[in-house]
This record gives C-alpha cells, sequence and structure tokens, in this order.
C-alpha cells in the first residue's frame, strides 16, 4: 500500500474511534433519575410552606401531643396515621430542614413514628363513603380540623396545645384556674414550650423585666420577631414590642414569657399556680384585649 494511502487510513480510523469515544462518553453523561427525598417542603398559598412526603402529601400535628406522645390512638390512627421514614438519615430530607429536628417514637399501638420539633408527624385520612381515604398530594383539608389538627409547618412561632395544668404545687388546674382536672386549649412556642402572660402587664406594655434582666431568668421574654402562628388565630392580634432593645412577641396586648422553673421541658406549665393561680396565666385564642 502506498504511504498516501496508509495515511489516509490512519485517518480515517482516528476520526472514527473519536466519534465512537465521544458518542460513548456522551451516553455516560445522562443524568440519573432524581431520587425523591422522603419529606420535603411544599408550598400553599394560604398556609405557606410546610412539611410533605416525597409524593406530596401533607404532613399535620395535633395539639394533644402536648408532651410529645403520640395521642391519637384506637379510631383516631385511623383517620391520622403515624408517618414514619424506615432507616431515616440525613440526605433522605430536602433542602431547608435540619436532621436533627427530627426523632422516632412508638406510638401506644407499637408502630414508630417519626417526630419534627418534638410533635408527632401524622397524614389525614378522612372518611369517604365510609372508608377512610387518605389526602392526594398538595391537598391541605386537614388543617384546622376541630380545632387541634394543624398543618406541620417548620416555622411557626406560635403553637397550639391541649392538656392539663399542673401547677408548680402539683395540684391539677381547670381553665379558670380553680383546682380540678380539665384539659385547656392554650399557646407554646414551636416546639411545644408553654407560654404565659402576667396580669399585671398593660396593653404592650411589659410591668416585670427589669432593665438589667437580673430578673430574666424567673420569667424570660418569649424572645422573637417572627409572627407565625396556626391558621385558626388571627394574626392580626399578635405583634411585637421592644423590651430594653429586645423584641418580645405581644398576643392581644399581652407580653409574651416563659416560666424559668419549667426548665424547658416540654408540656410543663408549672407557672400557672405561681405565686398563686391566676397570676401568670397562659395566653389562650379568646384571651381578653389587655388595657
Amino acid at each position: 500500500m502506498k504511504l498516501k494511502q496508509l495515511k489516509f487510513a490512519f485517518v480515517a480510523l482516528a476520526a472514527t474511534t473519536f466519534f465512537v469515544s465521544c458518542s460513548n462518553d456522551k451516553d455516560n453523561d445522562t443524568p440519573a433519575p432524581e431520587v425523591k427525598k422522603e419529606i420535603g417542603l411544599s408550598t400553599s398559598a394560604t398556609l405557606g410552606s410546610y412539611l410533605s412526603d416525597k409524593n406530596g402529601k401533607s404532613l399535620y400535628f395535633f395539639a394533644t401531643d402536648a408532651k410529645g406522645q403520640a395521642s391519637c390512638t384506637g379510631g383516631c390512627e385511623a383517620v391520622w396515621p403515624p408517618f414514619y421514614v424506615e432507616n431515616f438519615t440525613a440526605d433522605k430530607l430536602a433542602a431547608g430542614l435540619t436532621f436533627s429536628d427530627f426523632a422516632t417514637i412508638t406510638t401506644p399501638s407499637g408502630k414508630k413514628q417519626l417526630t419534627y420539633k418534638g410533635w408527632p408527624l401524622y397524614y389525614y385520612a378522612p372518611s369517604v363513603n365510609g372508608t377512610n381515604t387518605p389526602e392526594t398530594a398538595g391537598q391541605t383539608t386537614g388543617d384546622g380540623v376541630g380545632g387541634v389538627w394543624f398543618i406541620a409547618k417548620p416555622d411557626y412561632s406560635i403553637m397550639i396545645v391541649r392538656s392539663q395544668l399542673v401547677g408548680h404545687d402539683t395540684k391539677n388546674y381547670k381553665s379558670d384556674y380553680t383546682v380540678g382536672d380539665g384539659l385547656t386549649t392554650y399557646f407554646t412556642d414551636a416546639k411545644g414550650l408553654t407560654l404565659y402572660t402576667f396580669k399585671n402587664d398593660n396593653f404592650k406594655k411589659n410591668n416585670f423585666t427589669k432593665s438589667d434582666f437580673s430578673n430574666n431568668a424567673v420569667w424570660p421574654i418569649y424572645e422573637t420577631d417572627k409572627i407565625v402562628v396556626p391558621s385558626i388565630l388571627d394574626k392580626s392580634k399578635f405583634s411585637v414590642i421592644t423590651v430594653f432593645g429586645k423584641s418580645q412577641l405581644v398576643y392581644n396586648g399581652w407580653p409574651l414569657y416563659y416560666f424559668g422553673q419549667d426548665a424547658s421541658v416540654r408540656g410543663a406549665n408549672k407557672g400557672i399556680s405561681f405565686p398563686s393561680p391566676g397570676i401568670w396565666p397562659v395566653p389562650v385564642k379568646d384571651s381578653p384585649l389587655a388595657i
């Protein structure tokens, strides 16, 4: 074969090899199918951002889970099935969520259930023609049911619990602060820590906290400037005041506090009897306007 022909054959072979190589590279660059995260954030025009599963189904909180326990049992569990992710790890979360905010508990029926910021998570499956039918992706019809079921939002600054009041004197109290048994529906922070008002405060005026905050450990102010509340509450009744340079959340004119002796224990509400019943009541939806 002549030298010229050999050169031509070599160039042709090289070109063919380059083409095949490029084609293979292109094939190898095909993106892998996107893996859905087990828990993500969905958005509603009315509710804002909320937690949903990998299929876009809404997740909910239950106000009666005041201490972080799963209190939806028996027939309730058929309507509000517990949500759980097997072998749950950080890589199963979508952006905007923090793994340390989640934990696993066991329900009274022996099922595993995931919690978020201490709140057990549920689906909603209302009865349709006698059959419990889970919501479809994007539905949020469970929000506000009975005044005790709420869409699971990542950014609440106020939550609602329904629980027995137990004073620092270990006595049970009713909603009118007389001794007795009975559930009270009141406000907490996002993690279920009890909030209080002070009967000697005035409209948007904190009369307790000292300028040097030397008594803040006794009744710490609820320090936040965020107002993100359950849909059954009137957001316009919340506001923020400045207390010696710090922001304090207010409801219906009443500045909101924690109680130091609750020791940041979820469900504790010892402050309702300190120093005597009714001096530091818990805030409730129908709290009268401060004057």
